[in-house]
């Protein structure tokens, strides 16, 4: 593409692997703050604050929301070595010029992969900087070919209860299923992600190849991608199916719509202490200077 996205953000700004990996012990600490409530963490001057000894590598990802794996928040880390990522395909179909099921092996040939550095919202409540390692969802559309009639960009997670014991249960209307406004999905923000902390993606982040929307909600950004459809009409995604009063389609980090459950307002900075004064949340999760035109005339109330 001829434009790449240039992150403001630098090393310095990362949340020290020591906190991504230790993040279980922190949530569960400030949860206690929260008393129900939804808290945002930012990362600012984080690395001073961590106390506790740091987790091993192996539990880099040890409370995460995975529901493929159980609705637990450690069951990803204890279930997702089940699942075999290799080798591994992405169907390609709907309205494009090439459709077709594209190894991940061959597309990774085409397309350059490069560190980026995010902001990224989670469900689990807070607000981390992320080095994930991928390429824009922008250059995987154009090699393929966008017709002029799609407006709308679907993806969906493997479907593989054997491995994927979660599937078993009724929970969710399996397979996983996300969706993005086509001008979403051609933003340099959206990209595909196949690692972090330069390393290949953990199975119970999303491997082998995810989305990363860092402007959204987390549950936004879709894992163990083996379908993209793009299409005309809206699609149906998941949470929206599961449950439409809580979950809409475009879930945009936006302080001013409540979760019918919690205020979405304001937020704790990671290593500011258990007391220390709530900060507003930044619409967008800090991207509104990027994102925000992409909305103009929108409705961000009703369309949440």
């Amino acid at each position: 593409m001829a434009y790449r996205y240039k992150s403001d953000l630098s090393i310095r700004d990362v949340t020290p692997e020591s906190f991504f990996i230790n993040r279980r012990k922190l949530t569960l600490g400030f949860s206690a703050m929260a008393a129900g409530g939804l808290v945002g963490f930012n990362t600012a001057n984080s690395e001073e604050a961590l106390t506790e000894t740091p987790n091993t590598l192996e539990e880099i990802s040890g409370y995460n929301n995975y529901y493929e794996f159980g609705t637990g928040k450690g069951d990803p880390a204890k279930y997702a070595g089940a699942l075999t990522t290799e080798p591994w395909s992405v169907k390609i179909d709907g309205m494009v010029e090439n459709p077709g099921e594209y190894s991940l092996s061959d597309l990774l040939k085409k397309m350059v992969l490069e560190d980026r550095i995010y902001r990224f919202r989670c469900v689990e409540a807070w607000s981390m900087v992320i080095p994930w390692r991928g390429f824009e969802l922008a250059d995987l559309l154009e090699f393929v070919g966008v017709k002029k009639e799609a407006k709308y960009v679907a993806f969906e997670t493997l479907l593989r209860p054997e491995e994927m014991w979660g599937q078993k249960k009724n929970y969710l209307d399996w397979p996983y299923r996300e969706g993005l406004r086509l001008d979403e999905a051609l933003h340099p923000l959206s990209i595909m992600a196949t690692g972090l902390y330069g390393k290949a993606l953990p199975n119970q982040n999303g491997a082998p190849i995810r989305l990363v929307v860092p402007w959204k909600y987390g549950f936004k950004s879709i894992k163990s991608i083996v379908r993209i459809t793009l299409m005309e009409e809206q699609p149906r995604t998941s949470w929206s199916i599961a449950n439409p009063r809580e979950y809409g389609f475009y879930s945009n980090v936006n302080p001013a719509v409540d979760h019918p459950r919690w205020s979405q307002a304001s937020e704790r900075k990671i290593g500011s202490g258990f007391v220390a004064k709530r900060q507003p949340t930044l619409p967008f999760n800090g991207y509104g200077k990027e994102v925000a035109s992409l909305y103009e005339g929108m409705d961000l109330q009703a369309f949440y």
